[in-house]
């Protein structure tokens, strides 16, 4: 049974960071993609950042490049998401996913996605 737990978000003011964290349980082969999502209130899942584990290579949704940094760490089994200059826009609840490879997939689509943790409050005050 694969679990995600995603950690690390907060209350902050503008222009500050947060280091979110996704420890990963139960994935039993590298082979897959990790994505960061965010909802807001009233909005649409959105995917913000995506790394394929195998080869490092990362994706960022056009509104966070630039401020946000996905990254990995294999031996934890953890995924993180660096925000920087953060912006109230960036209030959300933020979730970590994973999912298998395959043809045609778009890591930055919740769609494709299988698992999820519960998410983490991330909230941006001026």
């Amino acid at each position: 049974q694969v679990q995600l737990v995603e950690s690390g978000g907060g209350s902050v003011q503008v222009g500050g960071s947060l280091r979110l964290s996704c420890v990963v349980d139960g994935y039993g082969t590298s082979d897959h993609y990790m994505g960061w999502f965010r909802q807001a209130p009233g909005k649409a899942r959105e995917g913000v950042a995506a790394i394929y584990i195998p080869n490092d290579r990362t994706y960022y949704a056009l509104s966070v490049k630039g401020r946000f940094t996905i990254s990995q760490d294999v031996a934890m089994n953890t995924v993180y998401l660096q925000i920087d200059s953060l912006k109230p826009e960036d209030t959300a609840i933020y979730y970590c996913a994973a999912t298998a490879p395959t043809g045609g997939l778009w890591p930055l689509s919740a769609d494709n996605y299988k698992y999820w943790g519960h998410g983490t409050q991330v909230t941006v005050s001026s």
